[in-house]
């Protein structure tokens, strides 16, 4: 049988995104291109384990590495950073079609509004993308409410410059972890990974079990 994508290699592996056999050349050049793959597809998880081996260098000209981050940043407000990235993971749980490259966006995107925070202008430009405009909006309130609640340790909440920091260190971790394939949710897996006991992260059993 030939592969379905390619019209001309035989189709040798059960692909989950396409729900039947696709050739090995294809799954590696339109895995999370053009097909939308399951997290736990054995194929994607093995490309991802070569990955982590494997880092890609940053792109140059990417915005944001020119931030010098405090060295204690995450030490002082550990609770804050980690309720940021639940608020993604829960964001992209409810989302699917939510990506790596949405979630940077949004991070890139609140970033530069609160860097212009701590300078005393108040200048905002959320995304365009009703999805990307939809979780800024979700960690923005996220913030709000936090800072209207009492601080949960000794240092307070954080200020407009930590946020900051906070937010561009979420930032650079996503452009770490992320392989900058355009349906890529390495970043967003490895956040949803963080929260093991979440039920608001469970996600579907896979419907096509790979041997």
């Amino acid at each position: 049988m030939a592969c379905p994508i390619c019209q001309k290699r035989k189709a040798d592996r059960l692909c989950p995104a396409k729900a039947e056999k696709i050739c090995a050349i294809c799954c590696g050049t339109e895995r999370e291109v053009t097909l939308d793959c399951p997290p736990d597809c054995a194929y994607l998880l093995a490309a991802h384990r070569y990955e982590q081996q494997h880092p890609r260098p940053i792109p140059a000209g990417t915005p944001l590495l020119d931030v010098h981050l405090a060295p204690d940043l995450v030490r002082l407000h550990p609770q804050f950073l980690s309720a940021l990235a639940f608020v993604i993971a829960k964001f992209s749980a409810g989302e699917t079609a939510v990506t790596d490259t949405d979630v940077l966006a949004a991070l890139q995107a609140l970033a530069e509004t609160y860097k212009t925070l701590a300078s005393g202008i108040v200048y905002e430009q959320p995304p365009v993308s009703s999805l990307r405009r939809a979780l800024y909006d979700a960690l923005s309130a996220f913030v709000n409410d936090t800072r209207q609640s009492p601080p949960q340790n000794p240092f307070g909440h954080p200020k407009d410059s930590e946020i900051f920091q906070l937010l561009v260190f979420l930032y650079r971790m996503g452009l770490l972890r992320t392989n900058g394939r355009s349906r890529s949710r390495r970043f967003i897996e490895f956040l949803r990974g963080q929260f093991p006991g979440a039920h608001e992260l469970k996600r579907e059993e896979p419907r096509i079990i790979l041997p």
